[in-house]
């Protein structure tokens, strides 16, 4: 089963930062986005946090489907 874990952060209803499990790093959509994704892709336990909220969220509840 393919499964991909978003994570998305909006300011003023615009998406500015992005973390997908299948690129497996946070992506920004502008310069504020860009500075911090920069930021928590260089931080190990931020990305293994959010790579196993895939595991903790996703394919507990795809297995119970």
């Amino acid at each position: 089963k393919d499964i991909e874990y978003i994570r998305s952060y909006y300011y003023n209803m615009d998406e500015i930062i992005r973390f997908s499990s299948s690129v497996g790093k946070f992506v920004g959509y502008t310069e504020f986005g860009v500075k911090n994704a920069e930021r928590f892709n260089k931080d190990p336990s931020i990305l293994a946090v959010r790579n196993a909220q895939k595991e903790t969220y996703c394919k507990n509840h795809v297995d119970n489907a």
